[in-house]
């Protein structure tokens, strides 16, 4: 069973950073397609970025791109969301997710932390 816990959370205010961090179980970063989605109060879950478990090649949503880094370290198996220039709009949940491949979808991703909270304020 893949377990995974987020942590890192907070408030800050706009033009800020927060760094996420995605702790998992056994060899999970190096074995699924890891992903961050998110979701603000009222709003379904939208995807963020995600990482490929053998290249660690990343994609990015257009709202993130250019602002959000995804990285991993293997040897810890964290993955971690590093968020700069943050905007109030960002506010929301963020989830770390595993999967068996790479979509920008939530379905396909088996495995869900419990999500860690990220308020900005303007």
């Amino acid at each position: 069973q893949v377990q995974l816990v987020e942590s890192g959370g907070g408030s800050v205010q706009a033009g800020g950073s927060l760094r996420l961090s995605c702790a998992s179980s056994g060899r999970t970063i190096t074995s699924y397609h890891m992903a961050w989605f998110r979701q603000a109060p009222g709003k379904g879950r939208e995807f963020v970025g995600s990482i490929t478990p053998r290249f660690g090649i990343r994609h990015y949503s257009d709202s993130a791109k250019g602002r959000f880094t995804i990285s991993r370290d293997s040897a810890k198996n964290t993955v971690t969301l590093q968020m700069m220039s943050l905007k109030p709009e960002d506010t929301a949940v963020y989830y770390c997710a595993a999967g068996t491949r790479q979509t920008i979808e939530e379905n396909p991703y088996q495995y869900w932390g419990q999500g860690t909270q990220v308020t900005v304020s303007s």
